[in-house]
């Protein structure tokens, strides 16, 4: 399951108004919980499957004192990874695809 996240100013009252989608994406990158993912749409691989999960644009490292650090996919490395369980398809994206 992978939120789309969008923030803009509404154009005639200038509030901030904040949208979410869910989408469900295929997912063989194998992402964790509040990972940033970037997805594109494909063919129907299943009844409600429409995306695939192209790249992980940010992870999200999870320590055992539950605390909660980003990591940029450029920064990741297998050592930062031991032993975080994986949840494959489940993901959160940001706002970069609409």
């Amino acid at each position: 399951m992978v939120e789309i996240k969008r923030v803009f100013r509404h154009p005639l009252y200038k509030k901030v108004v904040h949208l979410s989608k869910r989408v469900k994406a295929h997912d063989e990158i194998g992402c964790q919980i509040g990972d940033e993912v970037q997805i594109v749409e494909s063919r129907p691989l299943s009844r409600e499957k429409r995306w695939v999960v192209e790249s992980v644009v940010k992870r999200e490292v999870r320590t055992a004192d539950a605390g909660v650090e980003a990591v940029s996919s450029a920064d990741v490395d297998k050592s930062t990874l031991t032993g975080v369980e994986e949840k494959p398809e489940v993901a959160t994206e940001s706002g970069e695809q609409a």
